[in-house]
């Protein structure tokens, strides 16, 4: 409950953060508009204000508070209905049109990029991210917590017997008392599912031997990771070793900042991804930052909303269609707008495409390790 309540919040949150980027036009004004601004005093001479922009009609009635929250949420002045066909089908003609000057019949690329972050995240929330991969993961990384704790309190006991154990002037009694506590501690360990509890010896042994080498890279992963879990971090920098020795020992906590992060710091994909846009043009003097920050905004706005209608057919039995023609028409729809933004030639936009499916990759890499560094530097 709390979940859509929260998502429903965002949705709105959504459309007013876009609306106050966004700009009004057009319309008409409705009964008796006033003969000068009610907010500057300017003698008006239409229905919108030429001094400051505020309409001319100013309702004050409870109707007008749904109408100024549909508006404010969907822009159904004729904005919405203007970009996104454009978006989806010739997103070339809407970037270049836009950076041209076209600008009065169509959403601002940072408007509509507030808009599809707070949708995916209303969306999300609602429904879940699909597949029971958030799920999964989110009781993977609890269990994880759990079973760190545990090891890491066994290992105490384990530590503390170890030195008991290692004075020369233990009585024949007290030995054979650690020793019975050590050997109920792994036959607990042995219960629970939890990897043998090792002395210092042993684990110092184990780290200088490095993790075992698998044929599986599935396996391997998993078991560098236990690894690297299970063994002191030391990089040589104080502040990442912190952060690791954190992240192993609480991952539930780390994959919730991450998720919150994500949220925060979508605008960070933006300027990972524009020098990445620059390789694709070097040097070029027709094209200047700003076609290229329309460009990305465009792109990753239509990503984004791309995702939320899947995920919403994925609730339908169109799911695995809806996902199978999204994933053909990514690489597509960057093709179209290449080549209609940049008036690049069919081959040119078809090497450019290829690229820039690769550049997305790394961007998106790039993007991952921001938040993972910001989740475990907090």
């Amino acid at each position: 409950m709390t979940g859509d309540i929260e998502g429903i919040g965002s949705a709105v949150t959504a459309g007013l953060a876009a609306h106050a980027v966004e700009s009004r036009h057009g319309g008409t004004a409705y009964g008796d508009a006033p003969l000068r601004c009610l907010n500057c005093g300017t003698s008006l001479a239409g229905s919108h204000c030429h001094h400051c922009g505020q309409r001319a009609d100013v309702h004050r009635s409870f109707g007008a508070i749904g109408h100024d929250l549909v508006h404010a949420i969907f822009h159904f002045e004729g904005k919405i209905w203007n970009t996104l066909p454009l978006l989806t089908w010739r997103p070339g003609d809407l970037t270049r049109r836009y950076i041209h000057g076209e600008r009065a019949r169509f959403i601002s690329p940072l408007a509509l990029f507030l808009f599809a972050v707070f949708l995916t995240y209303a969306v999300l929330a609602m429904v879940g991210s699909g597949g029971g991969f958030s799920d999964g993961l989110n009781q993977a990384a609890a269990e994880q917590t759990r079973t760190t704790a545990i090891k890491d309190s066994m290992q105490a006991e384990v530590d503390r017997i170890d030195a008991g154990l290692a004075k020369k002037d233990l009585s024949a009694a007290d030995r054979r008392e650690l020793e019975t506590e050590r050997e109920v501690l792994q036959k607990s360990a042995d219960y629970l599912g939890i990897a043998r509890s090792r002395s210092r010896t042993e684990r110092a042994a184990e780290r200088a031997a490095g993790p075992p080498v698998l044929e599986d890279p599935a396996e391997q992963v998993k078991t560098s990771a236990d690894f690297i879990s299970r063994n002191k971090i030391d990089t040589g920098v104080p502040f990442i070793d912190h952060g690791l020795k954190k992240a192993f020992a609480n991952p539930a906590l780390v994959l919730y900042k991450l998720q919150a992060n994500a949220y925060k710091f979508a605008w960070a994909l933006i300027p990972l991804s524009l020098p990445f846009m620059w390789l694709l043009f070097p040097f070029s003097r027709r094209f200047h930052t700003y076609d290229h920050f329309v460009f990305v905004t465009y792109s990753i706005s239509f990503m984004l909303l791309l995702f939320v209608a899947v995920r919403l057919l994925n609730l339908t039995i169109f799911g695995d269609l809806a996902t199978f023609f999204a994933m053909l028409y990514v690489p597509f729809h960057m093709y179209r707008q290449l080549r209609g933004a940049y008036r690049s030639s069919r081959f040119g936009s078809l090497v450019r495409a290829t690229l820039l499916l690769f550049f997305s990759l790394f961007a998106v890499i790039w993007f991952m390790l921001l938040l993972l560094a910001l989740g475990i530097s907090g």
